[in-house]
Formats: C-alpha cells, sequence, structure tokens
C-alpha cells in the first residue's frame, strides 16, 4: 500500500460536443479536472519540476490516468508515439525510477468508432465490449512487454461508472450499461495475452453504501477500490469499513483511489480543495481509512489546472487567470505542505500498527512502521484549541523521534521549510508529551528529514 495523488497524461483540450448527440456532456468540466494539468512535453525544465515536486512529496502510490482516445484513436489503428502519450510515459518513467506503485486509470474511452448511436463518444460505453477488451490489453501488453514497465500493479477501466451514489462515461443512451460483461472481457482479453496484471474495481463514487448483492464480478478483479469526496467522519467510517471488511474476505486490497472534500468547495476555480481545511480533512480521511483496512489513499490531484472543477491542484502548473502554462512550478502552500506532511514520512508498504487514543474525540491518531521498522505517527488535531497529549511505545524500540508540525498560520509565512522543530532521543520506557497546536497536523518520524531532502518512497 502506500499514499499518492492523481497524475493525469490527457492534454488534448476539444471533446465533441456535435448537437447531434442526443445523449452528451457540455460543459468545461464534462470531464472534470482530468486533463490539462501537465505543461507541453517539449517544455523539458516544467516537467524536471514537476519530477522534483513529486520526489519531494514522497508520492508513492499515483493514480495515472488516460483515455483510449490517446492510444486507439481509430479501430485497430494504434497510436503510440502523439504528445498525449509522450506525457503518460514521462510519469511512467518517473514512477519507475524512483519504485512508486502505478494504478493506471483508463478514465474513459471517447473515440467515436465504438460509441453507441446517438451518444457522445465522451459519455458513451462501448458498443463492443471485445473491441473494448482488445484496446485494454494491448495498450497493457505495450506497456509492460514493450516499454517495460514494472511499476503498473492494477488496471481499473474505467472512472465512476454507474453503481454507486452517483456515475457517468459509461452510457447507451436511454440506460446505463452494465460493468461486469467488460470487467469480464478485460480479464480474459488480459488473460489471452499471458498478463497476470490484476483488475480493480468497481470504482464507484461517493462512498457508496457496500451492498454484496451488486458484487457479481468478483472472480474478475484482484483489487478494490471507490472514490469518496465529502469527508470522513464517524459514520462514513463504517461505510467504509464494510468495504475493507469485504475485500480482506476476499484476500484482495481496498484502496480510496480518489479522496477529497467537496463540502469545502467546488467548481470553477473554488480554493476549498487547496485549503488548509482540506488538508485536515485529507488526512482525517486516511487516518480512519488506516483504522479499517483500507490499503491505499489517493488523493485528487497532483497536476491540476485549478479552474475546472475547483482548485485540487498540490503544485501550480497552469496560470488560471491568463490561461496559459507556467514557466516556473511551485507549491500550493496549505495543499503542498498539508499533504507533505503525512506522503513524505510514509514508506511504501508500510503497515499500521495499533493505536490507541483515549481522551476527546477531535484528536485522532495513527502509526505506522516502514519494512525496515522506522515508526511515523500521524496526530490530528481537529479542536480550535491547543491540546497537550502523552504518548507513550509500547516495545522494545530504544529510537528517537523527529516532530513535524503544519497549522494554517504556519503555512501562511514566507518561505516556510518542513523541518523538525523537536526530537525526543529516548522513546523507551517514556511518556512524551507532545504539544498540538489548535486545528493542526503533526508527524512523529523516526525519519529525520529536513525540507531539502527527499521524502521517503521506499525503505
Amino acid at each position: 500500500g502506500g499514499i499518492g495523488a492523481s497524475w493525469h497524461a490527457i492534454s488534448k483540450a476539444k471533446i465533441d460536443e456535435s448537437k447531434d448527440y442526443k445523449w452528451a456532456l457540455r460543459s468545461v468540466n464534462s470531464r472534470g479536472s482530468a486533463w490539462g494539468g501537465n505543461p507541453p512535453v517539449s517544455d523539458t525544465k516544467a516537467w524536471s519540476q514537476i519530477y522534483n515536486h513529486a520526489k519531494w512529496l514522497g508520492l508513492n502510490w499515483i493514480r495515472v490516468e488516460l483515455s483510449a482516445r490517446m492510444y486507439e484513436p481509430e479501430k485497430g489503428r494504434f497510436d503510440w508515439g502523439n504528445e498525449e502519450m509522450m506525457a503518460l510515459y514521462n510519469i511512467l518513467d518517473w514512477c519507475e525510477e524512483n519504485n512508486v506503485d502505478v494504478f493506471l486509470q483508463q478514465m474513459w474511452s471517447n473515440v467515436k468508432w465504438n460509441s453507441f448511436p446517438g451518444v457522445q463518444p465522451l459519455l458513451s460505453a462501448p458498443k463492443s465490449i471485445g473491441d473494448f477488451a482488445t484496446g485494454i490489453s494491448t495498450l497493457v501488453s505495450y506497456l509492460l512487454k514493450q516499454k517495460q514497465y514494472r511499476c503498473i500493479k492494477w488496471i481499473c477501466i474505467t472512472n465512476e461508472p454507474p453503481g454507486g451514489n452517483w456515475g457517468s462515461w459509461w452510457s447507451t443512451g436511454p440506460e446505463d450499461a452494465l460493468l461486469t460483461p467488460a470487467l469480464k472481457a478485460v480479464r480474459e482479453a488480459l488473460d489471452g495475452q499471458g498478463i497476470e496484471l490484476p483488475i480493480s474495481a468497481p470504482d464507484w463514487t461517493d462512498l457508496p453504501v457496500f451492498d454484496k448483492n451488486k458484487i457479481d464480478f468478483d472472480e474478475y478483479i484482484g483489487a478494490y477500490d471507490i472514490h469518496s469526496y465529502h469527508g470522513m467522519d464517524q459514520e462514513k467510517q463504517k461505510i467504509l469499513a464494510e468495504w475493507a471488511k469485504w475485500a480482506k474476505g476476499k484476500n484482495k486490497p481496498m484502496f480510496l483511489s480518489e479522496m477529497g472534500n467537496m463540502n469545502l468547495g467546488w467548481e470553477g476555480s473554488n480554493p476549498g480543495p487547496k485549503s488548509f481545511d482540506a488538508a485536515l480533512s485529507n488526512l482525517e480521511t486516511i487516518l480512519r481509512g488506516m483504522d479499517v483496512g483500507v490499503h491505499a489513499f489517493n488523493r485528487w490531484s497532483f497536476t491540476n489546472r485549478g479552474d475546472l472543477d475547483g482548485q485540487w491542484q498540490l503544485i501550480r502548473t497552469w496560470d488560471i487567470e491568463n490561461k496559459k502554462y507556467l514557466k516556473k512550478v511551485v507549491a500550493e502552500p496549505a495543499a503542498y505542505y498539508g499533504y507533505g506532511i503525512i506522503t513524505r514520512f510514509n514508506a511504501k508498504n508500510s503497515k499500521v500498527i495499533e493505536t490507541t487514543v483515549n481522551g476527546s474525540q477531535d484528536i485522532l491518531c495513527q502509526t505506522i512502521e516502514s519494512p525496515s521498522g522506522e515508526l511515523t505517527i500521524y496526530i490530528l488535531n481537529k479542536n480550535d484549541k491547543e491540546v497537550h497529549v502523552g504518548l507513550q511505545i509500547n516495545g522494545n524500540n530504544e529510537t528517537g523521534l523527529y516532530l513535524y508540525q503544519v497549522t494554517e498560520p504556519v503555512l501562511k509565512e514566507k518561505d516556510f521549510k518542513l523541518n523538525p522543530i523537536k526530537s525526543y532521543p529516548q522513546l523507551k520506557d517514556k511518556v512524551i508529551t507532545v504539544q498540538l497546536p489548535p486545528k493542526s497536523i503533526s508527524t512523529l518520524s523516526q525519519f529525520n528529514l529536513n525540507d531539502d531532502d527527499s521524502g521517503i518512497i521506499v525503505n
């Protein structure tokens, strides 16, 4: 498992909005904000800056997003060399080099040749499931066998299909298409090419109540994933727990493959998604998810234009006011540091250690242990007052901890650096006191990272 953020390869701005379609999506954010966040591939300096930010954040589980139009614009004609495919290779090359686990996500097909009559290609489910499966299996074969990417660990065949509380991009026109036949066909197509890459599904949104009667596709998938976009509280955690329990019973991992909190604002260039309140909400989602056995968490999103369905970006690549790409890629402080204080210390495949919190329900805490034994403790103070907590670690671990903290006022300071603010040299048989500022994120870790260090991706 791991923690990361969505990184799309889709850049083409235009979609077919012909009035001839009876069923169509015709808004600026018909594709959400899963496109346009990356500069042109030719701008190698900007891409280099993006790589550096990804490495600083220590993103180790990334949902990499594409569309079928990118690689198969016409039936049987595969295009491996266009701008968007080059962007995909840029992303996958970085993931390969840095040992990042990739959750490869086809967002939609968006090809006229395999659309239902009268249905816009973006909205349409594949008319021919067989051709759809052949296309995806050909893509996967090319990426795994020709390009030899080992970082790709899962494939998801469509984004947010009907089945949850909301769904789209999977329509026949008069009604929604079924998902299971497509999952079956893709599994068979992959098997036919000797590809064992597991499929993840159902990718439903938004935190749908678990209903085992809807799960008729388990035999075709190797992982479960859903999305959550309204934060996470005790009641929502119960829903997530049911999904995780089911997945565990099937001996399969459970992912939150998109997460955010639209209650804080979205649409247009609404700044809510990049706010510090959003950072607090994301940590609560992660902590509650860890508590019930979720294996990986993916924030929406890493690169994002910020003017389509809210400012979800961790880094700013797009000039919203002047509608052009920036030459200097910069961090969005509250979002960047509010997420980085989590991701930088989360080594890939860390395990969750039993953590007990006594006292205020406004304090949430979870502990992880890296594969080589380093502990990291995340503490969220939701209270608007300062809180002092006593922390006791049971066991034989004698290595000290380093404390990192972020608050909204601190992140407004010029030239903020995420350095340790305190160290606790010895832990054995001691209770250490930690001061938690109001509405704060605190990380105590045995990883000693200064701001100029890269995040811990693998350990």
